[in-house]
């Protein structure tokens, strides 16, 4: 029986059989590569995570996002220089080859648990057992569209999720709604295409990160404001840099600080691409829509709760992601029901593990149980790190536990 198999091929993916691989675990990965970033993210969007923050991890940093970019001649700088999302795919590509050469470019299409460890029963047919399964999924397993619009057909509705291309709206009118900054990167790149867009979101104002200034910051600003894998504060160096620590709090606070911390926010480098080229509709939030004519009408709701009507061809709920076990189809019934779950995300333990003995989770679906660290490519090199020392430590103990039985067998 395989000792680790590990489902999905984002950073978190990767970045657990990169440190499998350097302890000695055996494992095997399923996935798509980066399919987030390559299938589901607009393309000519840029990251809002510094250069610096947005590494996979590999042991020793053996291939940084740096070292890439200086082996491709691509722009790069710790701070103030925008990643591209080509540039980003590209790199977990070239991570994948480097550091993941073992990588299945396979789905995972059941999940059973036995009585040691469990059957993967991939899509090709093959089955493989394991005794731990470690599922990085990722966030596309959890898009979210409000009650209000989940109701209309797929011609007139979709997710941000589903776009990597905004050229065949080109000529086209959509709505967009959100505030966050998958919204205001849909808008302004819907923009530039040639689209008719309009953007509609319940915040009275649209957030914009600082753009970095290029000077040095005093001795009293780094104290005050620190820089972290998270952008400066206080707050985001704790929950950038102590995910354990995280774990001990109270179950209310973790909820509350995943679910305010780094709010919806564009990147500074979006703002000019929407203010004064997108027409707002701010402080509305939209309560119906309903298809008349080949066209949807959307019924907004202001904060003075005044009521009235817009129309487009389709509309793009860039609604973000919510943590939700019963989208993962491929587990079991049996497993998703014995997980327990905090605020829908499963309760960890400090070494990842859910309440199903052998079952991980890392990534966003994390979050919950070790802070907004875990929503972010930042995050997966703890994940990985603590991962591998639970996986070593069990190999480890394996062969004594199996002499003790074997001692045990004969004596009787």
């Amino acid at each position: 029986m395989l000792p680790t198999a590990i489902i999905g091929a984002g950073p978190y993916g990767l970045s657990v059989a990169a440190q499998l691989r350097r302890s000695g675990v055996p494992f095997r990965i399923f996935g798509r590569p980066m399919d987030s970033w390559v299938a589901h993210m607009p393309k000519g969007m840029m990251l809002k995570s510094d250069g610096f923050a947005s590494n996979i991890y590999a042991p020793e940093n053996a291939f940084t996002l740096e070292k890439f970019c200086a082996e491709r001649g691509i722009e790069y700088a710790h701070v103030g220089t925008p990643v591209r999302l080509e540039t980003f795919a590209a790199y977990g590509l070239a991570f994948k080859d480097r550091m993941v050469p073992e990588l299945e470019d396979k789905l995972v299409a059941n999940v059973q648990r036995l009585r040691d460890g469990f059957e993967l029963q991939l899509a090709d047919g093959e089955t493989v057992q394991a005794r731990t399964v470690v599922l990085a999924v990722g966030i596309t397993h959890f898009d979210y569209v409000p009650e209000s619009l989940a109701h209309l057909p797929v011609e007139f509705l979709s997710h941000s999720a589903r776009h990597h291309e905004v050229e065949p709206f080109r000529g086209r009118e959509v709505i967009v709604i959100g505030g966050g900054s998958s919204a205001m990167d849909l808008a302004g790149l819907l923009h530039q295409a040639g689209a008719y867009v309009e953007l509609v979101s319940r915040r009275q104002e649209l957030k914009f990160h600082s753009q970095p200034t290029g000077k040095p910051r005093s001795r009293w600003q780094q104290i005050r404001h620190p820089q972290s894998g998270l952008g400066p504060g206080l707050r985001s160096r704790f929950f950038a840099d102590a995910p354990s620590v995280f774990h001990y709090l109270p179950e209310r606070f973790r909820v509350e600080a995943v679910r305010k911390t780094l709010g919806p926010s564009g990147g500074w480098f979006i703002r000019s691409k929407v203010i004064g080229k997108v027409p707002l509709h701010l402080g509305c939030t939209p309560t119906g829509a309903e298809v008349k004519n080949g066209r949807v009408h959307l019924t907004l709701r202001a904060a003075d709760s005044s009521e009235r009507e817009i129309a487009t061809e389709h509309i793009i709920a860039a609604t973000g992601y919510r943590v939700n076990l019963e989208r993962l189809k491929f587990l079991s019934p049996e497993i998703r029901s014995q997980v327990k779950t905090v605020d829908g995300s499963p309760n960890l333990s400090s070494s990842f593990e859910s309440s199903v003995p052998g079952i991980y989770f890392v990534g966003v679906a994390a979050a919950v149980s070790f802070g907004p660290v875990m929503r972010f490519a930042f995050g997966a090199g703890f994940a990985a790190r603590r991962i591998s020392q639970t996986m070593t430590k069990a190999l480890a103990q394996r062969p004594a536990a199996a002499l003790v039985a074997k001692v045990a067998s004969t004596s009787e």
